[in-house]
């Protein structure tokens, strides 16, 4: 892996953009905040951070989350000299910030999604890795970049997530001495996890409740998927965040080959995330213009949330389960 290019850019630029994906998790949080301390740590420079959606709660403990800014409350007319993707699978998944990335003078993709069309200047996308947080944390080693506690944080909270705690089929060896390194560099696992998977409100936990006992199962068994309502969402009074872990729930279930989420955005607009066992799904949410990896991905479907499900299910069918 090429990463002196990166190094030249960023000694040489003078404003600097961290792009996030929409929706976010903890890899590209993580990520995004690894990679601005690091940054700040080694050139001494401050980048700017932009967030696509909401902040999912959980993640309020990343180190630097504050400074990040929300793209209804940025300024688009701005120009950066860099702007750095960190797990954004496709362009299109920039959304309102591609008016930012359009005008930069230099544009940098970090990630790991197998289905990532290096649409880059600089493009150091690594599908076996198990998250951004892990291909981060290889360029930083290869540029022999200080790694702080606060990058090792966000970092480890990357890689934490995207393996689901060390339990997905993407924790290899590599996913764990990665872990190990960052431990060693001062972070506290059993504190990340806390925040990460322990700190749910009641009201979250009875939504997740609410939605598994109305969750649909079909094909002996082997598929199961749930729609998410808004007006749910309002009973319970849960958050953007409130679906996730919903898809790991069913999959925890002997049966279960796919499980997927329908989740309602709008009257039509719905959000689809799957995760499988063994099938490649990655090719079902490709019909829809999604993308992933082949075991964990999703879409946006541009219809009412009952269709959405439907539509997938159909295509769930046809593979070899």
């Amino acid at each position: 892996m090429d990463c002196q290019q990166l190094d030249n850019i960023i000694k040489s630029s003078k404003n600097i953009l961290i792009i996030s994906h929409i929706n976010p998790d903890g890899d590209t949080l993580g990520s995004m905040c690894g990679l601005y301390s690091a940054i700040y740590d080694n050139f001494k420079k401050k980048a700017d951070m932009l967030l696509m959606s909401k902040l999912p709660a959980i993640y309020t403990f990343l180190p630097d989350i504050e400074l990040a800014k929300h793209i209804s409350n940025y300024d688009l007319s701005r120009e950066y000299d860099l702007v750095i993707n960190v797990d954004v699978a496709s362009y299109d998944r920039m959304f309102d910030s591609r008016t930012l990335y359009d005008k930069a003078k230099y544009k940098v993709n970090i990630d790991h999604h197998i289905t990532n069309d290096n649409y880059a200047d600089l493009n150091i996308v690594c599908p076996d890795a198990s998250s951004t947080g892990e291909v981060l944390l290889d360029i930083m080693e290869a540029l022999n970049w200080k790694i702080s506690l606060n990058t090792a944080k966000s970092l480890y909270t990357a890689i934490l997530t995207d393996t689901g705690s060390f339990k997905y089929n993407n924790t290899t060896q590599k996913a764990l001495n990665s872990a190990a390194k960052l431990a060693g560099a001062g972070v506290i696992p059993s504190e990340i996890y806390k925040y990460c998977y322990e700190s749910n409100s009641r009201e979250h936990v009875q939504f997740q409740a609410h939605c598994i006992s109305n969750a649909v199962f079909s094909e002996d068994n082997k598929i199961a998927y749930i729609i998410v309502y808004k007006k749910d969402m309002e009973r319970y009074n849960v958050a953007e965040d409130c679906t996730e872990g919903l898809t790991e729930k069913l999959r925890a279930i002997k049966s279960v080959e796919v499980a997927f989420i329908a989740k309602q955005l709008g009257a039509s607009l719905s959000k689809i995330s799957m995760r499988s066992e063994s099938a490649d799904i990655s090719s079902v949410c490709a019909k829809f213009d999604g993308g992933g990896h082949k075991l964990a991905a999703g879409c946006m479907i541009k219809c009412s949330v009952e269709d959405a499900a439907r539509r997938v299910y159909e295509e769930v069918k046809k593979l070899k389960l």
